[in-house]
């Protein structure tokens, strides 16, 4: 794609809501490296940027100017399992199939695991930082932002808008999109991003040429699905394995509940001090997939 080309499609929302729409009705390897871009918080949990949404990269020809992926990450008798969900190739994945084994089971210490174990959504895009605080060095830069349904949903609103005095607007357009305040507060302990909001609408910058220009730093989003990236359905089944203790490499097991054999769980031979439940870090706290998603591949079979 050239420039001269995205300008002129500019503000074509069909293409966009189309996508939203799958997205919305579908269940369907990242690095925390230097590309990535984080608010930081202060010593209250609360964070302040601005930035803006990028439209699709030039180097992805036909892509979305953002990717959605699954992930899981959770820590079992053998260590943790940490990794990307194949589900996000539309491929079959063996955590997911394991999970739907035990909602199904009907057993509710079963349906807690798999709660536990679920994948957990993000998105990522390109973004333009206008303004950091904390970060001055970052503004005027483009990084790659991992966000959550929260954020997701702020950008879905902006589009399919409320009420009829509100105009649809795509928060993804260099000269018709708004920038986006990033506000984030501690609400019972978590991150919270309702108080986020996109601004009035208006160029990003008043100069074509200094807007090519930062398209053309965009990364790749269709690069960080690619199935390379991925593990193996038979790698992530055998870490799978051994990180519930379904390898016979751990400690010896027991079931959790008498009436049901579809989840093994290891347990220590002697009496230990029961430890608090491990955590695992969130960008944003209502990122994961909701359970629909056991109810359709229950559906599946």
């Amino acid at each position: 794609m050239d420039f001269s080309k995205l300008k002129k499609s500019s503000s074509n929302l069909d293409k966009l809501t189309k996508a939203l729409e799958a997205v919305n009705t579908s269940s369907d390897s990242n690095s925390d490296d230097d590309h990535y871009w984080k608010p930081e918080l202060d010593k209250s949990g609360n964070g302040y940027a601005v930035i803006r949404f990028l439209p699709e990269p030039p180097q992805d020809e036909d892509g979305l100017p953002w990717v959605k992926m699954f992930r899981h990450g959770f820590q079992g008798p053998g260590g943790w399992l940490i990794d990307d969900c194949r589900t996000t190739l539309n491929e079959k994945c063996p955590v997911c199939e394991h999970n739907t084994q035990l909602w199904n089971s009907g057993i509710e210490a079963n349906k807690k695991i798999a709660r536990d174990q679920k994948r957990k959504l993000t998105y990522v895009s390109n973004i333009y930082v206008v303004e950091d605080p904390k970060r001055p060095e970052n503004n005027g830069k483009v990084f790659l932002f991992k966000y959550g349904k929260s954020i997701f949903d702020k950008i879905n609103g902006a589009m399919h808008p409320e009420f009829e005095d509100e105009k649809p607007m795509n928060p993804f357009d260099l000269w018709k999109g708004a920038n986006f305040k990033v506000k984030i507060r501690k609400v019972d302990g978590y991150q919270n991003y309702d108080k986020c909001e996109f601004d009035s609408p208006a160029p990003l910058l008043d100069d074509d040429d200094a807007l090519e220009k930062v398209w053309k730093q965009e990364y790749s989003l269709k690069e960080l699905i690619d199935p390379s990236k991925f593990k193996s359905y038979d790698a992530i089944k055998a870490r799978l394995d051994k990180v519930l203790g379904l390898a016979g490499t751990a400690a010896p097991r027991t079931t959790v509940e008498d009436s049901s054999h579809m989840f093994e769980t290891e347990v220590e031979e002697k009496p230990v001090a029961k430890k608090a439940p491990v955590k695992t870090p969130s960008i944003d706290e209502d990122e994961d997939d909701d359970m629909n998603y056991f109810a359709k591949l229950a559906a599946e079979d």
